[in-house]
């Protein structure tokens, strides 16, 4: 083991998440779950889900996926965190995909995931759709996860200018997601350089939707506690219109 991974073995994490209907919607179908503790094989674990679907299916999928996902990490014998992971995504996509097609109330539901581990390797990501995860280190900011959406691909081709992204009108139409069909197709990122003071920023569309990526970054700069930092991205989503669930996880590495 390298001098640097020694170090990071002393680290510590604090955290803290917070979910909101928002201003517009009736259920909130966003879900997380947070552990600074070892969840199975994981040292830690970290996940958003935003559910997709009709009344009370997409509150369904997310539930289900998370609650899936963590209990297979729970028990799970694989080696290396995105081993865990993958197997654990895959067993959830199969679980929301059985109740979508035994139950016509359920049919089309799907849900986003958005999973984070912070193990002896530095950071490990896991992602379906749309909900994200960036890291801030000092002053700057950056997105880990590829949006698995339309304009994101229309971005990519160059159909669409990047700053006109986040209020194009198919802005919520994904083209991934957990449950739609038999397999799941799972993006993986690793980063290593993670250092003491780091912020993980993971959240739903319904606060990187409604907040640019710098108005983030100078909230989460503020001073204050994880909480108010959170709370702050929260208000601040939903004083810009609120027109979805809004999730926040903040995760920072300590000495």
């Amino acid at each position: 083991m390298t001098k640097a991974l020694k170090g990071y073995l002393m680290m510590k994490l604090s955290s803290y998440s917070v979910t909101d209907i928002g201003k517009l919607r009736k259920l909130n179908q966003d879900y997380v779950f947070t552990s600074e503790v070892p969840v199975g094989p994981l040292p830690d674990l970290f996940i958003v889900a935003d559910g997709m679907g009709g009344h009370k299916a997409g509150e369904y999928a997310s539930k289900c996926a998370v609650e899936t996902l963590v209990a297979q990490v729970n028990r799970s014998s694989e080696r290396g965190s995105v081993r865990v992971i993958s197997k654990a995504i895959r067993e959830a996509n199969k679980r929301v995909r059985q109740k979508a097609l035994s139950d016509d109330n359920y049919y089309g539901m799907g849900t986003t995931l958005v999973v984070a581990c912070l193990d002896e390797e530095g950071l490990c990501v896991a992602n379906v759709g749309d909900s994200r995860l960036y890291l801030i280190s000092g002053e700057n900011m950056r997105q880990i996860t590829t949006d698995h959406s339309l304009v994101e691909e229309m971005v990519q081709m160059g159909e669409l200018e990047r700053g006109k992204a986040r209020t194009h009108p198919d802005k919520n139409i994904i083209t991934r997601a957990v449950g739609v069909l038999d397999e799941v197709d799972v993006d993986f990122f690793e980063v290593e350089d993670i250092a003491a003071g780091d912020v993980l920023l993971m959240c739903s569309d319904g606060l990187s939707n409604m907040l640019e990526d710098s108005e983030m970054l100078g909230i989460i700069r503020s001073e204050g506690s994880l909480k108010e930092q959170a709370d702050r991205l929260v208000a601040a989503a939903n004083m810009n219109g609120g027109r979805d669930n809004i999730t926040v996880v903040l995760v920072r590495v300590e000495k």
